[in-house]
């Protein structure tokens, strides 16, 4: 078994939760966290969102109980790296449950990222897994205080 909070320290940055993000459609939102995601990483905004928007074409990313994970593998990336947003309101998002979506948690992988992506993407789905941790990012008041959720919480498969 991995160690979900160190995986969850290595990919998340404090500065990279996001709280009340406003999308009109998924291609808004996928290029609202793709500006995002390119502040913080110095990449471009265009290269990130033609890769998020080239994987969603495979297939959504929204895995269901409100929750999608874009990803890809983005030229420029060193390391695979994570931003969180909870959404304002939920969004139509073609979710494997047709239900709309509020957390999305974003994954960036460097083009050669093989077991570390995939890592990483499974560390993320189990611990969305969990219902209670799915509920207190919902409700939480503050980005630090969903930082420390995804960071300080244990994957609870039961919880599923």
């Amino acid at each position: 078994m991995t160690d979900t909070k160190a995986i969850m320290h290595a990919l998340l940055p404090a500065q990279s939760v996001l709280i009340d993000v406003e999308a009109e459609s998924k291609k808004d939102l996928l290029q609202s966290v793709a500006q995002v995601a390119s502040g913080q990483s110095g990449l471009d905004s265009h290269v990130i969102f033609d890769v998020l928007w080239e994987r969603e074409k495979l297939g959504s990313t929204g895995v269901g109980y409100g929750i999608a994970i874009p990803h890809g593998r983005v030229p420029g990336v060193e390391k695979v790296v994570g931003l969180f947003a909870r959404l304002k309101s939920p969004l139509a998002y073609e979710s494997l449950d047709e239900k709309p979506v509020d957390l999305v948690f974003l994954l960036m992988a460097p083009e050669n990222a093989g077991a570390d992506h995939l890592q990483a993407l499974s560390a993320v789905s189990r611990l969305l897994r969990n219902k209670a941790l799915c509920q207190n990012l919902r409700t939480a008041k503050d980005a630090e205080s969903i930082y420390r959720f995804l960071t300080e919480t244990e994957p609870d498969e039961q919880a599923a």
